[in-house]
């Protein structure tokens, strides 16, 4: 299998950032299923679609090793990640997988404080910052994940929720990690749910987001910060939320499944 090459990487010529669209598979699909799935994204990709975003894929943890060797054997330019770790390096932690050995698997991205890890498993934004530390620790990339629940949006309280996460998380980070954090803007309300935030929507959650990193950083480092939008990504509201303004990219779930669905998400 050849290697597609020839079209590199092009940062948005207005903001200098770089498009990242990640596929978040949940729990979803054994390693065989996983490898096939890949093989068939790889295959339904342009050469030229490589230009326009880099792609992370996010398997379940019992995939992430025989994927990093078909990426790594066939030089697919496809980003590996993982979905979740541990903030100890090691331990009496039955169950959990650090940073370390992510980092060890050459995963680029973690996502880290999904909504469904903050509500299902309650973690906490005290939590969630010790990951995007150990994340950081092992020169990976937190994807940084925010956003209110339907409750919350009725209430009026998106903001607050918003920038309560981003500090929660952010707060303790230098300068120079908090300019390569992603962060996700997840409306949890548009999750899983076929209901999709309008761009108004993800335009506002993206500069608000922004903006308080701008506040506990400066513009320079808020400049840097790539933010992706996420919830119920179709091909359909695809091209749109990638054009809104301060979206950088895309966290896709249940899309993500099926290789035709995700590889018309990424060509937009």
């Amino acid at each position: 299998m050849s290697a597609k090459k020839g079209y590199e990487l092009k940062p948005n010529p207005a903001t200098g950032r770089y498009r990242l669209i990640s596929g978040n598979w949940k729990m979803n699909l054994n390693h065989l299923e996983a490898i096939q799935l890949v093989q068939k994204l790889y295959f339904g990709l342009r050469d030229v679609d490589y230009s326009f975003s880099e792609i992370s894929i996010h398997p379940p943890a019992t995939s992430i090793r025989p994927l990093q060797l078909l990426i790594e054997s066939d030089k697919m330019r496809f980003s590996l990640g993982a979905q979740n770790c541990f903030y100890e390096p090691s331990g009496a932690y039955t169950g959990e997988i650090s940073a370390s050995m992510l980092s060890k698997l050459n995963v680029k991205y973690v996502i880290v404080g999904h909504s469904e890890r903050r509500r299902i498993f309650g973690e906490t934004d005290e939590v969630v910052a010790a990951k995007v530390q150990s994340v950081f620790s092992e020169a990976m990339t937190p994807i940084l994940c925010v956003g209110e629940t339907a409750q919350e949006r009725q209430d009026g309280l998106t903001d607050e929720v918003i920038t309560r996460q981003v500090r929660g998380a952010m707060a303790e980070l230098t300068g120079e990690l908090a300019s390569k954090i992603v962060v996700a803007y997840e409306p949890v309300w548009a999750i899983g749910t076929g209901a999709v935030a309008t761009s108004d929507d993800a335009a506002s959650g993206a500069q608000l987001i922004r903006q308080e990193i701008n506040t506990l950083f400066g513009q320079g480092v808020s400049n840097s910060v790539r933010i992706q939008y996420g919830g119920s990504v179709t091909p359909v509201s695809a091209p749109e939320l990638l054009a809104t303004e301060g979206v950088d990219g895309l966290l896709v779930g249940g899309a993500s499944l099926d290789a035709e669905t995700f590889a018309r998400i990424i060509r937009g």
